[in-house]
């Protein structure tokens, strides 16, 4: 059977503006420092987020300061769910293509920590297919490949017989690190040009051609 990796952020949902929003406070929160800015977000894990930003402001952290950071900022999320439903959105075709690919093992490989991630889908009712306990989060690596790793283990699959789906060209570079088809949809930052040239085997312009999708998702069975 297939594993299909999932993306969250800019793939299956957009915040706009809250996610930062309960950062910032978490950031503030877990530091005593007012986040004045953020360091780059698109493909990062959270641990690395947090780490960078710290700097941004003059401060050195450990892992101490950043479990501090992802308790506050899982708690945001359950505090200000009403608002991020409010606010944010699921992407077109991302409740369809879930769907689609029910017959599938579907979980996430993604930069936020699994109890914010778990939060994220279920505000916006996609969390129904999500093996949870077979994903790769935020806190349990820095880079993007070894999530993908992990996730692979967990699920006991091979790479021959996975497909990740995300928005950046790091999701793309951290599918091909094992050998995992990669298809890329430009719902994000990045257009369809900039995920052809970092070598995406599918882009897509969105997720509402499910059965583009499920071509990519069958084909890769071996």
């Amino acid at each position: 059977m297939v594993l299909v990796l999932w993306d969250i952020d800019h793939t299956l949902i957009a915040t706009r503006g809250a996610g930062r929003a309960l950062s910032a406070a978490a950031f503030e929160e877990a530091t005593g420092v007012v986040m004045r800015e953020q360091a780059a977000i698109d493909g990062i894990t959270e641990r690395v987020i947090f780490r960078e930003t710290a700097k941004l402001h003059g401060l050195t952290t450990g892992d101490g300061d950043f479990e501090r950071f992802a308790k506050a900022l899982a708690d945001q999320h359950v505090t200000h769910a009403a608002e991020l439903r409010e606010r944010g959105h699921a992407l077109p075709g991302a409740a369809a293509a879930l769907d689609a690919l029910a017959g599938a093992t579907q979980t996430v490989v993604t930069g936020n920590v699994r109890r914010v991630a778990e939060i994220k889908l279920a505000v916006f009712g996609l969390d129904r297919h999500v093996r949870w306990e077979l994903g790769a989060y935020g806190e349990e690596a820095e880079d993007r490949a070894d999530l993908v790793l992990l996730a692979l283990e967990r699920a006991g699959v091979r790479a021959v017989d996975a497909v990740l789906i995300g928005d950046t060209p790091a999701d793309v570079a951290g599918a091909h690190a094992h050998g995992v088809l990669a298809v890329a949809v430009a719902t994000g930052k990045s257009g369809e040009q900039e995920l052809r040239e970092a070598g995406a085997d599918l882009v897509l312009p969105s997720l509402c051609d499910t059965e583009a999708l499920m071509a990519a998702v069958e084909g890769r069975v071996g």
